[in-house]
């Protein structure tokens, strides 16, 4: 499993109420729900990936994550789990209100836009850079709205959202002082758990 989805688990109690964002084929849940005995529910719009998750016994509703989660009451999960998609959708500033609102704790991961090898990449090439954290082209990504480590602490502060824990790792998963310390110029992705202030 990635280091985003290990943490997610690490931070994640024992038989919590868990719905997983964009679940894919239902990896990080079926894990958490062997290991963890969570109650987890996902959301997925790709077909072949809900038959996936289907297949392992869990709990899935297709929808587009662009609709928000106005189905879900309030606080009515313990966490809120979406990892490589916030910069995928329309509006992922009312998303991740959505998400505060509807679970009492957030976990969330994205490709930082700032990382030094995306700057220089843009700056020497002038091009759109492809690398393991953005690894589309420009006419094909999926990331309509990239951000950085501080678009992203500015947005929660501006919306009195509670950053508890902050995490920066590379393309492979993997921490260092530098990443720990200037995330925005060394942390490829961004990794935050988040609730409610």
């Amino acid at each position: 499993m990635r280091l985003d989805q290990q943490l997610a688990e690490k931070w994640i109690k024992p038989h919590s109420r868990v719905l997983d964002l964009g679940c894919g084929d239902g990896e990080l849940l079926a894990h958490m729900q062997r290991k963890l005995h969570i109650n987890g529910y996902g959301l997925e719009i790709d077909e072949d990936k809900i038959t996936a998750a289907l297949g392992r016994g869990l709990n899935i509703i297709q929808q587009d994550l662009n609709e928000g989660l106005g189905r879900f009451d309030d606080q009515s999960f313990d966490f809120v789990v979406m990892a490589q998609a916030l910069q995928a959708v329309e509006a992922p500033d009312q998303l991740l209100l959505d998400m505060v609102r509807v679970g009492k704790q957030a976990i969330i991961t994205f490709p930082n836009f700032a990382h030094w090898k995306t700057r220089s990449y843009l700056g020497i090439k002038g091009k759109m850079p492809v690398s393991d954290a953005l690894p589309y082209m420009w006419y094909d990504t999926p990331n309509i709205h990239l951000c950085t480590f501080r678009d992203f602490e500015a947005l929660c502060a501006a919306n009195h959202i509670h950053i508890i824990n902050r995490l920066a790792v590379n393309g492979d998963q993997q921490g260092s002082f530098l990443m720990k310390h200037i995330p925005n110029l060394f942390g490829e992705i961004a990794i935050y758990r988040v609730s409610r202030t």
